[in-house]
């Protein structure tokens, strides 16, 4: 299986179980639900991703080189790596799933360089918010916490997400690296990924205040 579809069937997978547990415990849809249910999912295989990040971190510094071959033939790797099928008993892999940051070096230096800013915070976000993103994903589609706690809890991690993610695009500038790929690379692989990871967040701190401020999940639509 091309490993981009099995990413994008992950993803689809775990976003909808938690619609269809709303919809089989309150009965309805809500768009807002449906868009952090999407915004879960996507972080905890990016958390997938990011622990190989750190456990295969000496083998995605060689590949980079690899990877950095085959770019000035013409090819582009980020594509090559997600169109490359993968048999099914390595697709949890780690050294698989190292490839993706192997190919993303080409955009930004920082993954095959562990003394970064951008390999410490990756990895960070990949071993400590797991287990938050799976109860705040409880929360939202069950209730089953006290909202006050709920939006405590989210707020803390939407909060870090924002701050986190604007502060990587700060650093990207400052260290030049827009200079070194073309606007269609920056746009789709640096842009539009770490745009989702701050104005999704951002509202998220709208929704956590609204659970602290009015005691219930009437923000969720139950």
């Amino acid at each position: 299986m091309p490993a981009g579809l099995f990413s994008a069937l992950i993803i689809a997978l775990l976003a909808l179980l938690g619609i269809g547990a709303r919809y089989y415990d309150h009965g309805d849809l809500n768009a807002i639900h449906g868009l952090f249910s999407l915004f879960f999912s996507t972080n905890l295989l990016i958390c997938y991703w990011e622990a190989c990040l750190y456990l295969r971190r000496d083998y995605i510094e060689t590949r980079a080189a690899y990877w950095r071959e085959r770019r000035r033939t013409g090819r582009t790797p980020a594509v090559e790596f997600l169109t490359t099928r993968v048999p099914l008993r390595r697709i949890l892999s780690p050294t698989v799933w190292a490839d993706a940051w192997a190919t993303y070096s080409m955009v930004d230096e920082s993954y095959a360089d562990r003394r970064t800013f951008g390999f410490t915070v990756d990895i960070a976000n990949g071993f400590f918010t797991p287990v938050p993103t799976l109860v705040l994903y409880a929360a939202f589609t069950f209730g089953f916490m006290p909202a006050v706690v709920a939006g405590i809890l989210a707020a803390m991690l939407f909060w870090q997400w924002t701050y986190v993610s604007s502060l990587y695009w700060v650093s990207f500038f400052v260290a030049g690296r827009q200079a070194l790929i073309t606007k269609g690379e920056f746009l789709v692989y640096v842009g539009a990924p770490n745009a989702f990871w701050v104005l999704c967040p951002a509202f998220g701190l709208y929704v956590s205040v609204r659970l602290i401020l009015d005691g219930n999940y009437s923000v969720l639509g139950f």
